[in-house]
């Protein structure tokens, strides 16, 4: 076993996590009939006859849901099949008008395929085991109905695809920053808004844990997690749990799990199913669905440059380090701020450096994303402009940076004014100083020439006390160091 998988191991035990995610797709009717998506509507008015499968009524496949599948296929390198099945899952529920679900089952529309992704500088690779085409159930709700329960009909037959994972993943870490790649990824290509709150990218997450070398252990599926926090929480809850009942002598009972943000635990629901319990039958009033080469050709040629092409041309175009590409490419809103940044400087290291660093900081603590962010591109560009031509130091440029955020002015020549944080270029001025430094900081001067080098950067620190921190520090450095060895 090597270091870093030993790194991985939880008090002795190998983590192994699988992901299957729902992606709601971004069509304005739904998957079998011409009722509306839209979020948000009077329960039970967006139902059809056909969504609760009334006699008489027959499905019709959307086509718009299939070309978004076809689209995510060709992303992550996956085999679009030319003839897919749909099934019917048959189980009760209350949501479930039908009393089963129409999905696929043995022969998927998009099957393998691979998703890539850092966790801190380090890539990672997850294979998919397919994508399928579904529909979405209802929605029970228990709240504000006097102790009742209602049941909100809306939803049932919304299109979705659901990306399923194979147990590639080794912590909760990895499995969250898999979630967040696979949400951006399919923002990225507009086949899902991306909105976790209104339930349009879901996770359920497969946890089990080994010993390192041993089968792999029964696992337990967290259901609808709807926050990337709260995935790396349920995880890693439920990965302490169950290494607790199994060293507690107890067997682990393969279940369907909920999370509880509230208590950070999660809590079994039922026993978990398999396939054969659902009696998944080929669905009699569909059939198979048929895509031909050339839909799928005509797909790929309206397809948007993907991340990872557009991530390795940073890299061999602009210089990047591949991580640094890999941030700059996590949603299409980040590239496109950068590149415009990037071409308004001339400096794609020091626009990536900014983004990921006051920016990013900045926009995590308030919770914006970089559409909302009141510093434009253009402006970081002028800022970053400044910086590149002397005008002023990185210190300086943060505290134009704050002002630029919170709004005191948007001109960065104006606040650079305004606040004096010019920095010194008057060599003789500079030079006036230095000559006075050295006077004062003998002790230091005689350490410098016994060979103390730390002796040097107490002069240097003196001098941009002298100078309030406005002095060129490459110009300190230079002039100091020629003065020191004259």
């Amino acid at each position: 076993m090597s270091a870093t998988q030993q790194s991985k191991l939880v008090r002795g035990y190998e983590v192994v996590i699988g992901l299957e995610n729902h992606v709601q797709l971004s069509t304005q009717s739904k998957i079998f009939s011409g009722s509306s998506t839209a979020f948000g509507a009077e329960p039970n008015t967006q139902a059809s006859p056909v969504d609760l499968a009334l006699p008489g009524t027959l499905p019709v496949m959307n086509r718009g849901a299939v070309e978004r599948a076809i689209r995510f296929g060709l992303a992550v390198g996956a085999k679009v099949a030319p003839l897919s099945i749909f099934a019917r899952k048959n189980y009760f529920y209350p949501d479930l008008p039908k009393g089963y679900q129409i999905s696929q089952f043995e022969i998927p529309v998009v099957q393998g395929g691979t998703v890539e992704f850092f966790v801190g500088d380090v890539k990672h690779s997850v294979n998919l085991t397919r994508a399928h085409l579904e529909e979405d159930a209802g929605k029970s709700l228990h709240e504000d109905y006097h102790g009742q329960s209602g049941i909100d009909l809306n939803r049932a037959g919304t299109p979705l695809l659901e990306i399923v994972s194979e147990p590639d993943m080794r912590s909760g870490a990895e499995a969250c920053e898999y979630a967040k790649t696979l949400h951006a990824l399919v923002m990225w290509l507009g086949i899902c808004d991306g909105n976790m709150q209104e339930g349009s990218f879901r996770c359920d997450v497969n946890v089990s844990v080994r010993k390192p070398g041993s089968p792999y252990g029964t696992r337990r599926e967290i259901k609808n997690l709807n926050s990337f926090r709260n995935l790396l929480q349920a995880v890693d809850y439920e990965v302490n749990w169950q290494i607790d009942e199994i060293e507690d002598g107890r067997t682990i009972q393969q279940a369907t799990v909920l999370f509880n943000p509230d208590t950070g635990e999660t809590r079994a629901m039922r026993s978990k199913e398999d396939s054969a319990d659902y009696r998944y039958f080929p669905d009699p009033d569909l059939p198979p669905l048929v895509i031909a080469p050339e839909w799928v050709e005509r797909v790929r040629g309206e397809m948007p440059e993907l991340p990872a092409v557009m991530a390795a041309r940073f890299e061999s175009v602009d210089g990047l380090p591949a991580y640094d590409a890999a941030l700059m490419t996590q949603s299409l809103a980040t590239a496109r701020f950068y590149e415009a940044a990037r071409d308004a400087c001339k400096a794609p290291k020091l626009v990536a450096n900014w983004l990921q660093g006051e920016f990013s900081r900045r926009l995590n603590a308030e919770e914006r994303t970089i559409e909302s962010s009141p510093v434009s591109a253009a402006t970081l560009a002028a800022l970053i402009g400044r910086i590149q031509d002397g005008t002023i130091s990185n210190n300086a440029a943060r505290q134009v940076f704050e002002a630029l955020w919170t709004g005191e002015g948007q001109d960065v020549d104006a606040l650079i004014e305004a606040k004096g944080l010019k920095q010194m270029s008057d060599t003789g001025e500079l030079e006036r100083i230095l000559d006075e430094v050295l006077a004062a900081n003998a002790k230091s001067v005689e350490e410098f020439r016994a060979g103390k080098d730390k002796a040097f950067n107490a002069l240097v620190g003196q001098a941009m006390k002298a100078t309030k921190g406005k002095a060129n520090p490459a110009a300190v450095n230079e002039l100091l160091k020629k003065k020191l060895e004259g």
